[in-house]
C-alpha cells in the first residue's frame, strides 16, 4: 500500500504572489477539511520545512498561518531584492510555488 502522495494531489490551489514590493506570499488551499487536516498532521508543512523547500534562511520567513476556516496554509517570505529591481527574476512572485507541487506527504503518519 502506498503511504505517500504529493501536496499537489491533495491541494486545490498552490500559488505564490507578491505581498508588496519586498515579500512573496504562498497560499496552499484545500477543497475539504480532511485533506487540510491530513497535511497538517503529517508535519510536511511547517515553518522549518518551508524554509528547507525554498532553500531560504528562516529569518526570511515572516508569517506562517494555518487558517482553519479556509482550509488553508499561508506563509510569507522576504524577497532578496525588491520586485522589479535589477536582477529580479520573478517580478510578480508567481513562479516561486513550484517546489511545493511535488512535496511528499506521508499519509501513514497523518492518521486521525
Amino acid at each position: 500500500m502506498n503511504t505517500r502522495t504529493t501536496l499537489a494531489t491533495l491541494a486545490k490551489t498552490i500559488r505564490s504572489k507578491n505581498a508588496g514590493t519586498d515579500k512573496i506570499t504562498f497560499d496552499i488551499i484545500f477543497r475539504e477539511r480532511e485533506s487540510y487536516d491530513l497535511v497538517r498532521r503529517s508535519g510536511a508543512l511547517t515553518p522549518e520545512s518551508v524554509c528547507r523547500v525554498l532553500n531560504v534562511d528562516p529569518a526570511r520567513l515572516t508569517d506562517f498561518v494555518e487558517y482553519d476556516p479556509g482550509y488553508a496554509i499561508k506563509f510569507t517570505i522576504l524577497r532578496v531584492r525588491p520586485s522589479g529591481s535589477a536582477g529580479d527574476g520573478d517580478i510578480f512572485g508567481a513562479q516561486q510555488y513550484a517546489p511545493f507541487l511535488d512535496l511528499e506527504i506521508d499519509i501513514s503518519t497523518a492518521g486521525a
